[in-house]
């Protein structure tokens, strides 16, 4: 006769070495099998909704740029669509041009970024160490073309600060040429390394209607077979006279995801290029006016990680009246539970790292604890605010 395996709750967080942000996981597991999970977020919280609307519509280019330091510039973009959307503005060509250059060279770097860090959780430091060199070639771009190598504060409100010049523009094409050559070694790493295959392949499967029903978005949605791309289904900036080529990928497992990202390095490469072929002449900026006519309006642009979401709101000054912030791991992370029931605990840190999650973007929760009950409640920060929390 034999014995009933044990239920055992391991808790991984908030501070853990598959963690590279605070974030808390409890896996319930019978043996080594994970049977259930959950996720307390909201150790990263550092109140910048809140602090957007004590500062001027100006300022506030600077705060946004800091909720992600990897997505800086599309996070400023994504303000700046929905501000210049409630003030009537249209941004010249240039511009746009300038803006969509710029969000694909930052979706190069997130992507090298990402897997180097998947990498490392796959225990391939040789590959994890091989593209964060990588990835230096695009923040000395970066730091050529707008003196910062992280917020690089390209946008402004109307426009853009900085203009490519025929050096930056010669400099650009040879880390392009560079970037290209290594993408397609790390394209064929990923396919063919037995090693890392072996972590990735058929692990954390997400089949196409999971995905769908999961509400997944960004490369984790496009290596199910899904195509939730902003670039393609609402063009904005200059993507509808530069467009991108969708890649999805149909098997939905790590491996798929790994594939996905280092394919959409390629074609941010090819689109770039295409850019600074045909890179529109004219102004960098168009007038805006100080206080921005009340009303509200959101703004939706694809980060790195998926879609980006901006709720905006003005009363008619100079100051916002609120902005709301929905990040893309916020729709990603739930299908790490989903996915880790039945799978061993050793591949949680794969399934995680697969979303490329980033906390400190994502925080915008509360868990109170009611003392009669013990009941556990997540609120939106601004109804925890309403409420009035008791201590």
């Amino acid at each position: 006769m034999t014995t009933p395996t044990k239920q055992f709750t391991v808790p991984i967080g908030p501070q853990h070495p598959a963690l590279k942000e605070p974030g808390f996981f409890e896996f319930t597991v019978e043996g080594e099998t994970v049977i259930s999970g959950t996720v307390r977020l909201g150790y990263a919280h550092r109140g910048i909704e809140k602090a957007t609307e004590s500062r001027t519509w100006v300022q506030n280019l600077y705060l946004l740029e800091r909720i992600c330091g990897i997505c800086s510039h599309i996070h400023a973009l994504a303000y700046a669509l929905g501000v210049e959307k409630l003030a009537g503005v249209t941004v010249p060509p240039r511009a746009q041009a300038i803006r969509e250059l710029t969000a694909e060279l930052e979706r190069i770097h997130s992507h090298l970024l990402w897997l180097g860090v998947a990498a490392h959780e796959a225990g391939f430091d040789t590959l994890f160490m091989y593209s964060w060199r990588d990835r230096e070639t695009v923040m000395d771009i970066f730091e050529e073309f707008s003196g910062s190598r992280v917020h690089h504060s390209v946008n402004t409100l109307g426009g853009v600060k900085f203009d490519l010049t025929v050096t930056h523009i010669d400099s650009i094409r040879r880390g392009l040429d560079y970037l290209d050559e290594r993408a397609r070694y790390y394209l064929d790493l990923v396919q063919n390394d037995p090693m890392l295959s072996g972590r990735t392949r058929d692990i954390g499967v997400m089949s196409e209607a999971d995905a769908a029903r999961l509400g997944v978005v960004g490369p984790t949605a496009r290596a199910s077979g899904v195509l939730r791309d902003l670039r393609v289904e609402a063009p904005y900036s200059a993507y509808s006279i530069f467009p991108v080529q969708p890649v999805t990928e149909t098997a939905g497992d790590l491996h798929a995801r790994f594939i996905v990202r280092v394919r959409e390095i390629l074609e941010s490469i090819r689109v770039i290029r295409a850019i600074l072929d045909a890179l529109p002449e004219g102004e960098l900026q168009a007038r805006m006016p100080r206080k921005i006519p009340a009303g509200e309006t959101i703004s939706r642009v694809e980060a790195p990680r998926g879609e980006l979401f901006y709720f905006i709101k003005s009363a008619g000054s100079d100051m916002p009246e609120r902005i709301k912030v929905r990040t893309p791991t916020l729709c990603n992370l739930a299908s790490v539970l989903d996915l880790s029931r039945g799978r061993q605990l050793a591949d949680i840190p794969m399934l995680l790292v697969g979303v490329d999650p980033c906390f400190s973007c994502n925080d915008r929760l509360v868990t109170v604890r009611r003392a009669e009950t013990g009941e556990r409640l997540a609120l939106d920060w601004d109804q925890f605010r309403r409420k009035g929390a008791k201590s």
